[in-house]
């Protein structure tokens, strides 16, 4: 029987990446991401809770991280879950659950408008106008079949 490990968060990053080389010289990055939810009690309380991630990129990927991601930044994250474990100088096992990134969309923070309330991006420009010509502009067809002949 097949079985799935996925995982798909959107969410904040907590903190800068920190990469490193492996001994056999292969890059990994580890950064922390926050993810949130919100819900209504039956008494209409809004109610909030935060969940906090670790992330790992290797290779290209995490190279791209160290490049670009930084603390604060809105990512779309797809990869799978991975618990390892070790054993401390005292002896006692320890387990770290952590999230293999395996794809990584940075995403944009909208604002609201004040005029409209629309969602814009920040950074967004109103649209340049078009060029205005002096030729016609040809009228669109009504009737497409017997413009296609038919």
């Amino acid at each position: 029987m097949r079985s799935i490990n996925k995982v798909i968060l959107i969410g904040n990053v907590t903190r800068d990446p920190s990469v490193r080389q492996t001994p056999s010289n292969q890059s990994v990055c580890t950064f922390g991401l926050a993810t949130n939810r919100r819900w209504v009690t039956a008494s209409g309380q809004q109610q909030n809770s935060a969940e906090f991630h670790e992330l790992v990129a290797w290779s290209k990927l995490a190279e791209t991280c160290e490049k670009y991601v930084r603390k604060g930044k809105l990512l779309y994250i797809e990869g799978y879950l991975k618990t390892r474990s070790w054993d401390t100088p005292e002896g006692v096992k320890k387990f770290k659950t952590e999230i293999i990134v395996q794809d990584l969309i940075m995403l944009e923070k909208r604002a609201r408008t004040q005029e409209d309330g629309e969602y814009v991006t920040e950074d967004t420009q109103p649209a340049p106008e078009e060029p205005k010509t002096d030729e016609p502009t040809p009228e669109a067809p009504t009737d497409i079949e017997s413009d296609l002949g038919l």
